[in-house]
């Protein structure tokens, strides 16, 4: 299985385990926000400007249900199409109270391969029905046996959002669910409490400090090597991610938000010098 480079920050979520309970009280987003990210790759001392990422999520109606549409958009810049071309879009459909995702796309073209799924859930049977096409050859049909509480990778990164990380401990493991590429994988975020880090775009912000256990692939290792800050306010927005890859290292830098549910309230405010 491929780990996507400019998608990097649908994987700083892939982090399921044995959940028995799920209960999500949003208060992190609603209709209209959007995030876009720039992707920076270093092989050695010099980093490099790679690909850009974003994450929108919107109001609709599927099958006349009131659900979220997020979407996840990947993009290499063009100067490094010759070394590994990326153009992904992942969209799912997830109800507006429970986050439970109804329908989960991918469409990604990445270096000369092709790969395409469309999942449909059924929570009411526990099964996820799939399709999935890779390059040329014929689709696949298929089902699997969820829980109630598996995701897709999309809905998983709102539903981490909207955790309550004030009830756990520090080095806490708290467990999601996810399906990708025909599996559930089980796996966990290890909570690291809180940190002030300092963005170009906001200055320095107070963050929610955590580490997602990944499935190895062709580009992450596994374990939890991957570190992901989000804002310690009600909007948990992703602001950073750091990770170690097969070769060399990935970092996700925030810069440009809109349509966020509520004020910023973690902005860490300069002490002023004190008067001679």
């Amino acid at each position: 299985m491929k780990r996507k480079l400019t998608c990097i920050l649908l994987f700083s979520v892939l982090f399921a385990g044995a959940q028995t309970s799920c209960p999500v009280n949003n208060h992190s987003f609603s209709h209209g926000e959007i995030f876009s990210y720039k992707i920076y790759y270093s092989w050695g001392a010099i980093w490099m400007a790679a690909g850009e990422a974003s994450f929108s999520a919107v109001k609709t109606e599927l099958n006349g249900q009131p659900v979220y549409h997020f979407t996840g958009l990947g993009n290499t810049y063009p100067k490094y199409d010759w070394f590994y071309k990326v153009n992904d879009r992942y969209e799912s459909f997830a109800d507006t109270l429970t986050l439970k995702p109804l329908r989960f796309k991918r469409d990604a073209h990445e270096g000369g391969n092709y790969t395409y799924d469309d999942y449909v859930f059924n929570h009411r049977k526990k099964k996820v029905y799939t399709s999935a096409k890779r390059d040329s050859k014929p689709a696949k049909f298929d089902s699997l046996a969820i829980t109630a509480c598996t995701n897709d990778v999309l809905t998983a990164i709102y539903y981490v959002r909207c955790i309550d990380f004030s009830s756990y401990k520090i080095k806490d493991t708290i467990p999601v669910t996810f399906v990708l590429d025909g599996e559930v994988f089980p796996s966990y975020v290890r909570y690291l409490g809180t940190e002030v880090i300092h963005s170009e775009l906001l200055g320095d912000v107070r963050c929610i400090k955590f580490r997602p256990k990944l499935i190895e692939g062709t580009l992450f290792k596994g374990g939890e090597g991957m570190t992901v800050w989000v804002t310690d306010d009600l909007n948990r927005m992703p602001v950073y991610v750091e990770t170690p890859i097969i070769v060399g290292t990935i970092k996700v830098h925030l810069f440009k938000y809109s349509g966020l549910r509520n004020k910023l309230g973690c902005l860490v405010q300069k002490k002023a010098a004190p008067s001679k």
